[in-house]
């Protein structure tokens, strides 16, 4: 590991691996098709792998491929098949939890580092060195520790520690949920979760029955399943003076246009600080980044406690607009760029161009035609046109609409925590 933090990007299928490595990650984790916690999330055939590590490699970042479910007794053999594959695609890691993938992937991936996942839920520093000792390079901790805590396992732990400090909290504990289960016989811990925490629910008074009460986010953000969301981009100074290694991002089931914004906001953010670490502050234009993507209100979790941020905040605070995902740009020719569509999209239309750097540019879209040459004055989804743009870009910048959210409150409103700089 470097002196500097890495940023580790998710990287849901090959597309998003294009979009993490084109807008700053050092790093992505990713899975194929069976033996990891996201199995809904497309995931990569050991083809789709080796093509993505090569490219990831060619700009210098590592892959790091899940494997951290829980096996059973039948797929023990499958497992060992996929790890043995898995070693001659060669990533940069491994990502496991279950104390037998991780033996047999010592014996059949040797040369292939070892990270333990959040689902292994590592709380102390004495657990990391026991994981070390059976040859762990890497420890995700719990995402249920305070700063504090990860500290003590970054100093005393003896390996790399890594932490999410962006995107969707799980309300179990280190994803270890049977809500699922339960009601979709779907197994969230074995890649199959339904999220029904995030359902809409009723109760019913005992007296009352066929009375239902709503219990639901409203407009004043009822939180009773469902958790916030993690932001930790106001703390980075805070997170790399604790001795965290690796700053993660969640989101292998998320579009590309999260993906490229919050990538990219972390990414300034980070290289921000190692420019100037006594004098940073965060920019307006990230909080407006990450304000502008759909998102439950931002919390720092429980990295300063269990009080406060980490509870259910009701203050009316979500923005008035968001980004509506148009499409991305997939060649460039001057001023003229092919555009994959996503939404419907007209000539004439005020747009923004999320570059690499900076903050999202105006444009318009000036003129529009099929691939085919023939002039067209719109696009619909999932086709291919030409459009051509005052500004100059490039391949995987992605171009969006701003329009009213839905939640109608005052544009430019941020959703992160109100609370400031939280004691170090």
């Amino acid at each position: 590991m470097s002196n500097r933090v890495e940023l580790l990007a998710p990287a849901g299928n090959p597309e998003k691996l294009e979009i993490a490595v084109h807008y700053g990650a050092d790093a992505v984790y990713l899975a194929g098709k069976a033996f990891s916690l996201r199995n809904f999330s497309g995931n990569f055939t050991l083809e789709e792998m080796a093509a993505g590590i090569r490219h990831a490699h060619a700009h210098g970042v590592k892959v790091y491929v899940a494997c951290n479910v829980y096996a059973r007794n039948d797929e023990l053999g499958a497992m060992r098949e996929y790890l043995t594959a898995l070693a001659e695609v060669k990533p940069d890691a491994l990502i496991v939890a279950d104390p037998a993938i991780f033996a047999a992937a010592r014996e059949l991936a040797p040369g292939i580092d070892l990270h333990i996942s959040t689902q292994a839920n590592t709380t102390n520093q004495d657990t990391a060195r026991f994981w070390k000792s059976l040859g762990a390079s890497r420890i995700n901790v719990a995402r249920e520790l305070p700063l504090t805590d990860i500290k003590g396992v970054a100093d005393n732990g003896g390996l790399e520690v890594e932490a999410f400090v962006h995107g969707a909290m799980c309300i179990s504990y280190s994803g270890r949920c049977l809500l699922s289960s339960y009601l979709t016989n779907r197994d969230s811990n074995r890649g199959q979760c339904s999220h029904p925490c995030r359902w809409k629910y009723s109760v019913v008074e005992e007296m009352r029955p066929g009375h239902y009460h709503p219990v639901q986010e409203d407009e004043r953000g009822s939180y009773i399943f469902n958790s916030k969301d993690l932001c930790m981009i106001d703390h980075i100074p805070a997170l790399i003076g604790a001795g965290i290694d690796s700053l993660k991002i969640e989101g292998r089931m998320k579009g590309i246009n999260y993906l490229a914004s919050v990538v990219k906001t972390y990414r300034e953010a980070i290289d921000a600080y190692y420019e100037d670490p006594t004098h940073y502050e965060t920019r307006p234009e990230w909080l407006e980044e990450l304000s502008r993507i759909n998102s439950r209100e931002y919390s720092t979790g429980f990295y300063f406690g269990y009080e406060g941020d980490a509870a259910p905040n009701y203050e009316d605070s979500r923005p008035g607009t968001i980004h509506r995902f148009a499409g991305k740009i997939t060649a460039v020719d001057g001023s003229r760029v092919t555009l994959h569509v996503r939404n419907k999209i007209t000539e004439g239309q005020v747009v923004e161009v999320l570059t690499r750097k900076g903050p999202a540019r105006p444009d318009t879209i000036a003129a529009f035609t099929a691939l085919d040459g023939q002039p067209q004055e719109l696009a619909q989804p999932n086709t291919r046109v030409t459009v051509t743009l005052s500004g100059h870009y490039a391949p995987n910048d992605l171009i969006r609409i701003a329009e009213e959210s839905t939640y109608g409150h005052a544009p430019g409103a941020s959703r992160l925590p109100k609370s400031g700089i939280a004691p170090e």
